[in-house]
């Protein structure tokens, strides 16, 4: 008897032929149909190094190192051809220690290379063909389904990179699940959701809305274009709707119908779950809160994102802390919140941890909330993600945005030719009803005189384009002032801006109409971008430092958002200290263009002509990071070394945690004593400084320490500013 597993508690044993056969049914039943071939053999395969003599002698007691993973892709290669054999050859030998570079000819057995494993000397491990039969699988008709949509070599390589961590991802998982059943004796429970419950609140909470003003009927007209195409497949849906015009709630319905739909019967493709990918971190909270609100108990929400942990949270039982922090693996749940980071990098990893979650992308409706912000220099990558997904994986997408690019377009060029895309916005004739600013270009200011021109208004927020701008504005400007940044631990910008929000329901409950405000009741706001996308405030007045095109609409949707006054402002300027660096931006050029050639710049024609423009100058870019650019052929794909290096954002900060309640101080205390610990309990405690700035704190003022663990803390509360939640330099002077 040749032994997998065997349970630490009840000492049962399970046999590595009961394994590779449980594997393979499950690897197969998570698969497409066009990959349940390949999936059976994979998990059946996987574990054959486990009949080793060595390997049965470690399980047994013995203290011994045994490679296993190798075996079977060993074994594959001698049965199968050509792509077929590799796809399968890449997950098997890879589903421990992630999929391997490919590698060349030259590699010796003693390197990581899929080359170098597959040449190294083995023990027998013949006996798995007494109790393993091989399946025949029809190479032809693999290759035809390989190449189908590849009209090129570079996006082949693409597509066979995308399946092939698409198998492993059946694998891991598979291969994960049996063994935890059979090694665990509690049956876990999974997070559900009654979409059916959850669409009649929304339907609820849509017709208790008044539809009494012209902006009030615009917006359900608006949204009933989107409603009328619930019936009509496609692979992507463009949600190109104005801010104000309920572009969230709308999508959620939306998503909702056709999981309803596909479930109901009519549909050959049933979808399981709905995906909500949201762009930042920063802004995630809203819309999981608002979510986790209006369905209650009617949809276990699973929220996964790097500043959140449910061990953090009191409001959960322990029973679903466990259920949910063990669904993030997999994402084997109704309703799913995350962030595009988690999104795409668990796409493009090699690593099981991450990868495990890729094949339950399968079955899903997914909206991209913010979809202009999905990064330029992987564009074609992320997009050729969403097309493959969508093409191959039975889901469907929807961009949803205020200022779309022209995605039909793009998809078209970059990712798949013959995507199916539907726009569920066709007559945009009514957005202009949704134009509640006039942008206005003041030209170069000092801090000074900004400050002066903010104080004007009841309520003013400054968008600032980066950190060091904000904190100078904070520091010289007066009244009821509050900032924004990521000089802030996400707990601490949570709690401004509920401030911020209470404050200015305050301004309006005590001004009516605010009229005659005092100078001490007026409110600014100083903040980065990170403010405009996902916070729900609405100013008097917007003041936004020059950037892209984007940027200021999206700035502008922060002023007069329920369209109580007919025209409020929105002033774009340049800082004096900036100025210079700013103009040699070519985008932020293109935008000062478009302002003066346009009366009005939120109209579809300018975001039209500014996306043409960006697109056109920023083409290299967008192509220079798919994984075809580092590699000739199918066989020496770049797994691992295109995943260590794969961000989304490029990350030249360093987070730095800061003691806040005693929750963080136990968990601080934890790491001086062990000297490591959980960086994902304290991300809502860590904030964002430069490495310059870090190296200040580190060399200079010696108030930062990791104890050994990497995760970097400040040791100095003098620089740290409770009241504002900003770090400092010194007790009186910023970073």
């Amino acid at each position: 008897m040749f032994v997998a597993h065997i349970n630490e508690k009840s000492k049962e044993i399970q046999t590595v032929q009961q394994h590779s056969i449980n594997t393979a049914d499950l690897c197969s039943y998570f698969s497409i149909d066009e990959l349940k071939g390949v999936n059976y053999t994979i998990g059946l395969l996987h574990d054959i190094g486990k009949y080793q003599k060595s390997f049965q002698d470690k399980i047994n007691g013995k203290n011994i190192q045994v490679e296993h993973s190798t075996c079977g892709a060993i074994a594959v290669k001698s049965k199968y051809r050509n792509s077929l054999a590799l796809i399968m050859e890449y997950c098997i030998v890879g589903h421990h220690s992630g999929i391997p570079d490919g590698g060349t000819k030259d590699n010796t057995s003693d390197m990581p290379t899929l080359v170098g494993r597959l040449k190294r000397k083995f023990e027998d491990y013949s006996a798995y063909e007494e109790e393993l039969d091989f399946i025949e699988i029809d190479e032809d008709k693999f290759n035809k389904f390989l190449i189908r949509d590849c009209d090129d070599k570079k996006k082949l390589i693409d597509k066979f990179a995308f399946l092939t961590r698409y198998c492993f991802s059946c694998l891991t998982d598979a291969d994960s699940l049996d063994t935890a059943g059979f090694c665990n004796e509690n049956e876990k429970r999974f997070l559900t959701a009654d979409f059916e419950k959850c669409l009649d609140k929304v339907n609820r909470k849509l017709e208790g809305f008044k539809c009494t003003t012209d902006l009030q009927r615009t917006r359900a007209l608006l949204q009933k274009q989107v409603f009328d195409s619930i019936n009509r497949d496609s692979e992507i849906y463009l949600m190109n709707m104005p801010t104000g015009s309920g572009k969230t709630l709308c999508s959620i319905k939306f998503a909702l119908e056709r999981v309803i739909k596909s479930q109901s019967g009519n549909s050959a493709s049933v979808k399981k779950r709905i995906i909500y990918v949201i762009p930042y971190n920063s802004i995630i909270e809203q819309t999981a809160d608002d979510f986790e609100k209006m369905f209650g108990e009617d949809a276990e929400i699973l929220r996964h994102q790097s500043t959140f942990s449910y061990e953090d949270i009191e409001d959960y039982d322990e029973d679903y802390r466990k259920t949910a922090k063990y669904a993030t693996e997999n994402w084997d749940a109704g309703l799913i919140i995350t962030t595009a980071v988690q999104f795409f990098e668990s796409i493009h990893a090699n690593k099981r941890a991450k990868l495990r979650k890729l094949h339950n992308m399968a079955d899903s409706i997914i909206v991209f909330d913010e979809a202009h912000l999905m990064p330029k220099n992987y564009l074609q990558t992320c997009l050729e993600s969403v097309a493959f997904i969508t093409k191959y994986l039975n889901s469907e997408a929807v961009f949803l945005t205020a200022t779309m690019p022209d995605y039909r377009n793009l998809i078209t060029e970059y990712a798949l030719k013959n995507s199916i895309i539907t726009d569920l916005i066709e007559d945009k004739s009514m957005f202009y009803k949704f134009d509640k600013c006039k942008y206005n270009y003041v030209g170069e200011l000092s801090d000074e005189a900004l400050l002066l021109r903010a104080q004007e208004y009841p309520s003013s927020l400054i968008v600032a384009n980066n950190k060091a701008s904000v904190r100078r504005l904070y520091s010289i400007a007066s009244g009821k002032k509050y900032q924004l940044s990521t000089y802030m631990t996400a707990l601490d910008r949570s709690r401004v801006i509920n401030e911020i929000k209470d404050e200015l329901i305050k301004l309006e409950y005590d001004y009516p109409k605010l009229k005659n405000v005092p100078d001490e009741r007026k409110i600014v706001v100083i903040s980065t971008s990170l403010i405009e996308a996902g916070v729900d405030l609405d100013f008097y007045s917007v003041f936004r430092e020059l950037n892209g095109l984007d940027s200021i609409l999206q700035s502008g949707g922060r002023c007069n958002r329920e369209g109580r006054r007919d025209k409020a402002d929105v002033f774009v300027f340049t800082l004096e200290s900036s100025q210079a660096k700013i103009l040699k931006d070519i985008m932020v050029n293109i935008t000062k263009g478009l302002i003066s050639k346009y009366d009005n710049i939120s109209s579809s024609e300018c975001i039209k002509e500014y996306y043409e423009k960006m697109f056109f100058v920023k083409k290299s870019e967008i192509e220079q990071n798919t994984i075809s650019n580092y590699c000739t052929n199918l066989d020496n794909i770049i797994f691992k070394e295109y995943a260590d290096n794969f961000k989304l954002i490029d990350e030249k900060t360093v987070s730095l945690v800061i003691e806040q309640d005693e929750y963080s101080r136990e968990l601080i205390n934890l790491i001086k004593e062990i000297g490591s610990g959980n960086s994902r309990k304290l991300q809502r405690y860590s904030c964002s400084i430069s490495q310059n700035e870090f190296d200040d704190l580190y060399n200079k003022q010696h108030v930062v320490d990791d104890y050994g663990s990497g995760i970097w803390c400040l040791t100095n509360q003098d620089y740290y500013d409770k009241n504002t939640g900003v770090v400092f330099e010194g007790k009186d002077k910023y970073v």
